[in-house]
């Protein structure tokens, strides 16, 4: 389960008390099995744009989980006429995410646990709305029984 790869699958009590070794780069654990890339589930309470980032709070009942979304990349990727880059669809991407966050909206977040001014924060990877009416219950039980059953078992 701690392979960088792995999305843990978190509420936001759970992610926010991720114990932070104070590395550099960051690294966090529970249980003492390293987490970096994490997933949550919630409804967007904040948001925050400005030219490079878009900030935004995904409330799950449990707390409020802290989320960047880079959008510096869309102007290093607007220099002039070329071949579409791997930048070019990054930047795509990022801008039609973007636009999807709205107040209100129940979303799905992917992507890096952080930190921040000493604020825990995730660095979005990827951004879906969600659209089914259980999707919220689905993901807490989830969570349940990921914590029970892999996640507070210790590293393997």
């Amino acid at each position: 389960m701690g392979s960088l790869s792995v999305h843990f699958k978190l509420l936001a009590c759970d992610l926010l008390s991720l114990v932070n070794h104070r590395t550099t780069p960051p690294t966090f654990s529970r249980n003492s099995t390293p987490v970096s890339c994490v997933e949550t589930l919630g409804v967007v309470v904040s948001r925050e744009r400005r030219e490079q980032f878009l900030k935004f709070l995904v409330d799950d009942g449990s707390g409020c989980v802290p989320c960047v979304l880079w959008l510096n990349h869309y102007s290093l990727g607007r220099k002039r006429w070329r071949e579409p880059s791997d930048l070019d669809i990054k930047a795509g991407m990022a801008l039609e995410q973007a636009e999807m966050v709205r107040l209100g909206e129940v979303v799905r977040v992917r992507g890096r646990v952080g930190v921040y001014r000493e604020e825990m924060q995730v660095t979005v990877r990827d951004v879906v709305v969600e659209r089914d009416p259980n999707a919220e219950v689905l993901f807490w039980l989830e969570c349940v029984r990921l914590a029970r059953e892999c996640y507070d078992l210790g590293p393997l």
